[in-house]
């Protein structure tokens, strides 16, 4: 499980230091692709396959789960991480993402995403009241 959040910088060679927490969960390889919001998501291996499976039990007659998938994967890079527990974000999902030097790594539970720091804080400005103040269920019998 991926928790936390960690502020790491992108070096001139567009590599990242992947946090400590995270090194052993995705040591043996992983999957990085476009997120939502214009962040990076970053799935172990077994997960990203599990990810695969569900996206393949979409009908192939829904434009939507078509393109979706596409830009799911048409960006997707594997990678195993170096001995330095670096990886390489290739220069097209840094464009996606708006990355630049400083970073935000954060857990998601079952993958990592990683954002612009700038963005990430907007996102938070953003949503953190709404989070706070939710008073209807929004995931029934978890929240």
């Amino acid at each position: 499980m991926f928790l936390g959040t960690f502020e790491p910088r992108l070096d001139v060679k567009g590599r990242l230091i992947l946090p400590a927490k995270f090194r052993d969960q995705l040591a043996s390889g992983l999957v990085i692709t476009r997120g939502q919001e214009h962040c990076l998501y970053v799935y172990p291996m077994s997960e990203f396959e599990d990810v695969l499976a569900r996206l393949q039990q979409a009908p192939l007659t829904s434009k939507e789960a078509r393109s979706y998938t596409r830009m799911f994967l048409s960006g997707a890079d594997d990678q195993i991480p170096d001995k330095q527990g670096r990886i390489t974000i290739p220069a097209a999902l840094r464009t996606y993402a708006g990355l630049d030097r400083e970073l935000s790594v954060i857990g998601s539970g079952s993958h990592v995403e990683i954002w612009d720091t700038a963005a990430w804080s907007a996102y938070l400005a953003d949503n953190e009241s709404d989070f706070a103040n939710r008073e209807d269920e929004l995931i029934p019998g978890v929240f």
